[in-house]
């Protein structure tokens, strides 16, 4: 097999470079010297071209942060078909599971939140109902729980699997509960396959 003349330029370089690399090294102790041929002579490096003047890169749009790029809101789901919008905005679509955080600390309210909306999520459920109390005071202030859920909602580890929420029909809790559509767990969808 013969060279091109590049490679064998690019070989006889790389080989004069490890010479160098190499000048003074003795091998160690019971090591055989590989003596193939001899080496050329040491080669000078180039001198280095001078570069263009990069050109200025376009001034890029300013993201979104990924909160506000998706972030899910009553009644408002980004990839959400209307019919779907619909019936779980109606109280239409099948409540496969409830959880009351009435009574519960904001920790504990949390905790319980993610324990439940995973377990429905791995039993393969669909829609949940989570409730939140309506949480009126004097002042008119809503509630902390009423408050906090949504954000839980919208961080992590719930948003991967929220697909929209929505507050509740009359029969179910109104403005006090939310109904929480989760997406489908494709590791279930695809047979398993983690």
């Amino acid at each position: 097999m013969t060279d091109r003349p590049r490679d064998r330029k690019n070989h006889d370089d790389d080989a004069a470079l490890w010479a160098q690399l190499t000048d003074g090294v003795t091998p160690l102790p019971g090591r055989r010297q590989k003596t193939d041929a001899p080496l050329p002579p040491p080669v000078k490096p180039k001198a280095l071209k001078r570069a263009r003047p990069a050109q200025p890169l376009p001034t890029p749009l300013p993201a979104l942060p990924p909160s506000a790029a998706a972030e899910l809101t009553h009644g408002r789901a980004p990839g959400l078909d209307r019919r779907t919008q619909t019936n779980l905005r109606r109280g239409k679509l099948d409540v496969e599971g409830k959880i009351d955080l009435h009574g519960l600390t904001q920790t504990e309210a949390h905790r319980a939140l993610i324990a439940f909306l995973t377990n429905a999520r791995n039993q393969g459920k669909r829609a949940v109902i989570v409730v939140t109390g309506k949480g009126l005071k004097e002042t008119g202030e809503v509630g902390v729980l009423r408050k906090a859920v949504p954000g839980w909602l919208n961080a992590p580890p719930l948003k991967p699997m929220i697909h929209a929420f929505d507050y509740a029909a009359r029969q179910h809790g109104g403005e006090g509960a939310l109904y929480v559509l989760l997406k489908r767990d494709k590791k279930k969808r695809d047979g398993g396959a983690a």
